[in-house]
């Protein structure tokens, strides 16, 4: 790539310049706000564009059909995409402009946060995430392979789907989750402030997407909502259900067994197989250098921490670690830790 034009300074398209400038990759920041794009063109570096052979949308699908004639006549030979949330609705405006669709390819990054704008941007944001396209029949191949040139570059996974396919897997996988998160905030409303004061981190996880823009879903909730709706009639009638046998304390396990079971579904590490790990507590002095020399001893013995935990309390001279791992290697590494004098505890 010699030169990337990204239209719209939010989160995505300045996450994409982040990476790509970091990459010797010069890249044009465009957007309707000149702050934003003065702001998002600092952050990526003053590079000048001679030449752009590929052009990046990323802007909401709404405001698509302002920009993609202008884009496409003034670079009618770069590579257009955009990133947006819903597929099949652009794939409508592009049809109308001749000659588009050989140089469009939709695609849609599966990497985002819950704070929008180019000073929340991340030149890793893309890492290791799915990031999916969704070429036409009309799709040239050279603009294929840019798209996938780029997702890899960004160190992201390319995966391959139809429009239709990814905007009912969406539907259920981040659409359905969105409502769900700001469902559940909504009621916590109910309760005076205080209480809030008491809440653990189960309400955060569950929450954390509650803070997306408003405005932001209101349109993708709107462009996809004939996808969305199916899944939202399903889980009311599991929530009837379950408040109709809430009595019963066999039904309410069996609702939290089928959640349990629909949680061990997603993939786990590198988009593998879930894993049950195995967990080793490890008790380490509060003094700087014990985490470094607790890795060091994972690396000489060529175990795999898989995640890991740190609690530690204001004021304790003591902090846990817990390292999730395979069963072998907790158990091999315990035994390690264990002759080398470190306060380890029984895997479980």
């Amino acid at each position: 790539m010699r030169g990337v034009r990204v239209v719209g300074s939010g989160l995505i398209g300045t996450s994409i310049a982040l990476a790509l400038s970091a990459k010797g990759v010069p890249v044009e920041m465009i957007d309707s706000d000149n702050g934003r794009a003065a702001l998002a063109q600092d952050l990526v570096g003053q590079i000048a564009v001679d030449r752009v052979d590929l052009v990046i949308l990323a802007l909401p699908t709404s405001q698509l059909s302002l920009v993609i004639k202008r884009e496409y006549q003034l670079n009618p030979n770069a590579a257009f995409i955009d990133v947006g949330s819903v597929k099949t609705k652009p794939l409508r405006e592009i049809q109308n402009i001749s000659g588009l669709t050989h140089r469009f390819c939709g695609t849609h990054p599966m990497a985002g946060r819950e704070i929008g704008g180019p000073e929340a941007a991340r030149s890793d944001l893309f890492l290791g995430r799915p990031w999916i396209y969704t070429p036409t029949r009309d799709c040239a191949e050279d603009v294929i392979a840019r798209v996938v040139e780029l997702i890899e570059v960004l160190g992201a996974t390319p995966i391959r789907m139809s429009p239709e396919e990814h905007d009912l897997a969406v539907a259920l996988i981040s659409h359905l989750p969105q409502i769900s998160a700001s469902l559940l905030a909504k009621q916590l409303r109910l309760g005076p402030e205080d209480w809030l004061a008491l809440a653990g981190q189960g309400v955060k996880d569950t929450t954390r997407i509650a803070a997306s823009d408003p405005g932001l879903w209101r349109e993708i909730i709107g462009m996809n909502r004939e996808q969305i709706r199916p899944f939202l009639i399903k889980m009311n009638e599991d929530l009837t259900h379950l408040i109709s046998e809430f009595d019963d304390d066999a039904a309410i396990e069996q609702f939290i067994a089928e959640g349990r079971s629909g949680r061990s579904m997603i993939p786990g590490k590198h988009g593998g197989r879930p894993r049950d790990y195995t967990y080793l507590p490890i008790v380490i002095e509060d003094k700087p250098g014990q985490l470094a020399a607790l890795f060091q001893e994972c690396a000489d013995v060529q175990v795999n921490i898989e995640d890991l935990s740190i609690e530690h309390s204001p004021g304790q001279f003591t902090g846990l670690i817990t390292l999730a791992l395979s069963r072998p290697d907790a158990e091999k590494l315990a035994d390690h830790l264990a002759n080398r004098g470190w306060n380890v505890h029984s895997p479980r």
